[in-house]
Order: C-alpha cells, then sequence, then structure tokens
C-alpha cells in the first residue's frame, strides 16, 4: 500500500497513489479501502486539490477506473 496522506473530507479519510502501478488508494471515513486502477498522476494531483475530495472520487474516479477492495 502507497503512503497514505490524509485529507480533508467528510467521506474520505485519506488517499495514497502508487506511480510504479499508476494506482489510487482510497480509505473512506467508513474503514473501507478500494484501490482504483490506471489512474494517471494528474488525477491523483487533481483530487489533492479538488474543493471537495468526496465529489471527486464519485465523479472523475468511481466511474472511469477498474477498482477492487484492499
Amino acid at each position: 500500500m502507497p503512503r497514505m496522506q490524509h485529507v480533508e473530507s467528510s467521506s474520505v479519510d485519506a488517499v495514497g497513489f502508487d506511480p510504479a502501478r499508476n494506482e489510487l488508494t482510497v480509505r473512506f471515513v467508513s474503514g473501507d479501502t478500494y484501490v482504483y486502477g490506471m489512474v494517471p498522476r494528474a488525477v491523483f494531483e487533481a483530487l489533492l486539490g479538488a474543493d471537495s475530495i468526496g465529489r471527486f472520487v464519485n465523479e472523475r474516479i468511481k466511474p472511469r477506473h477498474p477498482v477492487r477492495s484492499s
């Protein structure tokens, strides 16, 4: 698992990015953790700068990237 960093969000607790695999790990406040594949670094950086991390995950990550639970 990549190094996780806490984010300010009511639904997402922390995120991490593995550039070697282009995988984004998202740990939700509920404790559930998911790994999204084929995520470019630019998308991860946009996520970190988003006004709403939760909305970004729901609109730009979940519908576009394959997922597995961690």
